[in-house]
């Protein structure tokens, strides 16, 4: 039996093909260290991943290194996600990297982003279940530690917009062991008091450990339950944690919370005085309207007035007599017409190409010879008149 020969081609196809439908190798997250970095003027990223136990090429396409947070470099050790292929020209298998973070917050990352994608599943991000935001509250909670460049913005930012609005803070741990336990009992107490109209959340930046609490499951959940409207506020602008996908409505920064929660006071009498004064303009000028058609009335006699009728009676029944006339000709054109099919379909037109009509006594037409019999007298008429005949 002889022996079956395969190319290079069709062995690295192969391989390539059983790689590509390994469920694991598909969606993978390796540890190692940078080695041979090399950016490509095309954008793309080339590394070697290495351990102690050896060494990995991979390649990041430029569509995936611009999301990049940071700078790769030789000796930074990182957490990659991606696939594992064969790149058949060259007949090495590789790790082809969709997500890079560097290892200091891989664990961390990587539960975040699983945490992420479960609760986007189930829904628990849908605008859907968005709540509106109250443009006048009357009473603003706030969650979030006592102490501390967050809690002082907040305050500022309301008391300078809208100072009619009351201030409930509720002083709640945000960082460390039992910060979302928290945060959880703070977000269930306004909903069974229901004392405020809407719920500010949120603490300052800091590092993904830091702002765990807000990745927290329980965290979520108490926001997606939450019957008043939540405006999360956690970290800067760059920050985005859990808290941020299931809230109402997030807000970059704790000021920026504020400035969404209440109206400006500044901005509303603004607006007011501009609503007053269009109003007034308006009122203004129907009276000036009305003062010149009373003016115009009052200038006219009755004299005037029923001649002014007399012109417009004059105008409306010359309107209406050329209408008359128009439709009379349109009328007359109609009727011409049909008489000149009539007379087209006429007996007579035919008797004057030279034809004759034979009748019966009682002028029954005589269409067939068979009809008529020897002695049998008949009329025959012709274009200018007729003449009587006798079948001989």
């Amino acid at each position: 039996m002889e022996p079956k020969i395969a190319t290079v081609s069709q062995i690295n196809g192969y391989v390539k093909k059983i790689l590509d439908h390994n469920i694991i190798l598909n969606n993978v997250w390796i540890k190692g260290e940078i080695s041979n970095f090399k950016c490509h003027y095309s954008g793309h990223l080339y590394i070697t991943l290495k351990d102690e136990g050896g060494v990995l090429k991979a390649v990041m396409f430029r569509s995936s290194a611009q999301s990049l947070a940071f700078e790769p470099q030789d000796g930074m050790k990182v957490l990659a996600r991606g696939r594992i292929s064969v790149y058949e020209a060259g007949g090495a298998y590789q790790l082809y990297i969709e997500e890079m973070t560097p290892d200091g917050v891989g664990e961390l990352y990587i539960a975040y982003e699983q945490m992420k994608k479960r609760l986007e599943d189930e829904g628990l991000f849908s605008d859907a279940y968005k709540k509106p935001i109250p443009k006048f509250p009357k009473r603003v909670g706030v969650v979030t530690a006592p102490t501390g460049a967050a809690v002082r913005d907040i305050i500022n930012v309301i008391t300078r917009r809208y100072p009619t609005a009351e201030i409930v803070i509720y002083p709640a741990q945000v960082q460390g062991v039992g910060a979302a336990q928290s945060v959880v009992k703070a977000i269930e107490y306004f909903n069974a008091t229901k004392e405020v109209d809407t719920l500010i959340v949120g603490r300052g930046g800091g590092s993904i450990e830091d702002l765990w609490a807000f990745n927290e499951e329980i965290t979520a959940r108490a926001i997606f339950a939450s019957e008043i409207p939540i405006i999360s506020a956690v970290g800067h602008e760059t920050d985005f944690t859990i808290a941020d996908f299931v809230a109402d409505l997030r807000a970059p920064t704790p000021s920026a919370a504020a400035e969404i929660a209440v109206p400006s006071t500044l901005e509303l009498k603004h607006r007011i005085d501009t609503d007053k004064n269009r109003i007034l303009q308006n009122i203004i000028k129907r009276i000036e309207n009305s003062k010149l058609l009373l003016r115009r009335f009052k200038m006219k006699t009755p004299k005037e007035r029923i001649e002014d009728y007399s012109l417009k009676l004059d105008s409306l029944v010359k309107s209406m007599d050329g209408s008359f006339k128009m439709k009379a000709m349109t009328l007359r054109r109609q009727l011409a017409e049909q008489a000149g099919k009539l007379d087209a379909l006429s007996p007579l037109q035919t008797l004057s190409r030279g034809y004759a009509i034979p009748t019966t006594e009682d002028g029954t037409v005589i269409r067939s010879v068979g009809e008529m019999k020897k002695g049998m007298e008949f009329t025959l008429r012709l274009k200018d008149g007729n003449t009587d005949c006798v079948v001989k």
